[in-house]
């Protein structure tokens, strides 16, 4: 597996190059993260006529939304009675609604700034990995069909004709959501952004940010910026800033592999509807093809000897046809896992914001909560948010809860692989 690199990188369309940020600069909003929430953000308060500065510690998509599935969800792992169980009826209720309106949003800007980025919105299997999975799916699609949204229930058998193997048993197929080449998507909203005259910059890691005087005042190795408002957008990835702390997270790793480019005769029927996959394990998987017919597999995971050969066994398992099937790309990213699977929007100190926490579901709840949040700087006004704004967050034991995910992950796989 040693060389093999992130399918995104190559497969995308969509290309951006920011300059590195040098001297100094005053603008309405500065952005820390180029990432989906920050760009969202960028393009939402650029769009309002405000000046805005996006400065990106690496490149555009560095981070999770660089090495994403491409799965664009409509909700989150948690199922909305939960959601509405831990933040209370009327906010969770509101944050399903959102999160149920995301796909769209995410398509609406693909199609309004033409983004290249093998969007296909052909929905999304969840499928039972044990016949315990199917009685959390039956819970699952209860609260979404009371809630109108349009999902419906398959059989295995429909499964099994969706997916061209036999291993699953039930799904929910979620006509709302869909898949795109998610470094595209994020490269494209950075490229929209700009045109709507938002300052994007990489390779400007930020070193501190501070209130003075009224505003904050943001540095970089090489400059500096003056800012009215300010919203951190760098979950998984954040790297220390001076006099902005944020709280520990719980991070898991998640390891993706993609064969070579394949023919209809050995890949033809897999999902052949377009639609993207993942299962209801604890440590879940994920599948689906892209625009050139790879077959993609994703776990919970980062160590890339175990998990490659994890993933080559259980894509043999799933698909005896691709058996020794040559693995181009592996590649892995970082999860922020809250404990309750919700995400967060902390209140940095006055008129600043940072957002965190979406546990695996970074396409759709990025891009809303980045517009949101960008729209509740400029307006000052929080009621908009897709979950109400917090002053402190904590979470205990955030090492050894990582190292919990990892260790099981590694466990599972290891046991799969020699089963």
């Amino acid at each position: 597996m040693s060389g093999l690199g992130n399918l995104w990188h190559e497969s995308a369309v969509e290309t951006f190059q920011g300059p590195g940020f040098q001297g100094e600069l005053g603008v309405d909003l500065i952005v820390i993260g180029g990432g989906f929430t920050g760009l969202s953000a960028a393009l939402a308060a650029a769009g309002q006529g405000a000046e805005v500065a996006v400065l990106e510690a690496n490149h555009i998509g560095h981070g999770g939304s660089g090495r994403n599935v491409g799965l664009v969800n409509a909700g989150l792992w948690l199922p909305p009675d939960d959601v509405c169980k831990a933040l209370g009826d009327g906010p969770g209720e509101h944050l399903n609604r959102v999160l149920a309106k995301a796909p769209d949003l995410v398509f609406d800007l693909i199609a309004r700034h033409d983004i290249a980025c093998e969007p296909k919105r052909a929905g999304t299997l969840h499928l039972a990995h044990a016949q315990s999975g199917e009685g959390q799916l039956q819970s699952r699609l209860a609260q979404l069909q009371a809630r109108g949204a349009p999902v419906q229930y398959l059989s295995a058998v429909e499964v099994a004709a969706r997916t061209a193997s036999a291993a699953f048993g039930g799904a929910i197929h979620d006509a709302r959501a869909g898949t795109i080449q998610p470094l595209s998507y994020a490269r494209g909203l950075a490229r929209a952004a700009s045109e709507q005259g938002a300052r994007i910059y990489e390779n400007s890691p930020v070193t501190g940010a501070e209130r003075r005087s009224g505003q904050w005042v943001v540095t970089s190795r090489s400059g500096k910026i003056r800012a009215r408002r300010l919203l951190v957008a760098t979950n998984a990835y954040h790297q220390q800033v001076s006099h902005v702390t944020l709280p520990d997270i719980p991070v898991v790793q998640y390891f993706q592999l993609a064969t070579t480019p394949l023919g209809d005769n050995l890949a033809g029927p897999i999902l052949a509807g377009g639609e993207g996959a993942w299962d209801t394990g604890l440590i879940m998987t994920s599948i689906r093809r892209d625009e050139a017919g790879r077959v993609i597999i994703g776990g919970m995971g980062g160590d890339a000897a175990i998990h490659a050969n994890w993933a080559e066994r259980k894509l043999a398992r799933l698909y005896p046809q691709l058996a020794g099937a040559k693995i181009e790309h592996a590649w892995s990213g970082k999860i922020a896992m809250t404990q309750d699977h919700l995400p967060r929007i902390l209140r940095l100190g006055p008129a600043g914001l940072a957002v965190f926490g979406y546990s695996g579901r970074g396409i759709g709840p990025g891009t809303a909560f980045g517009r949101a949040a960008a729209l509740a700087l400029l307006g000052e006004d929080e009621s908009g948010l897709p979950v109400p704004a917090i002053d402190g967050y904590s979470e205990r034991f955030c090492t050894l809860k990582s190292l919990f995910y990892e260790t099981g992950a590694r466990l599972v796989h290891l046991a799969a692989a020699r089963s």
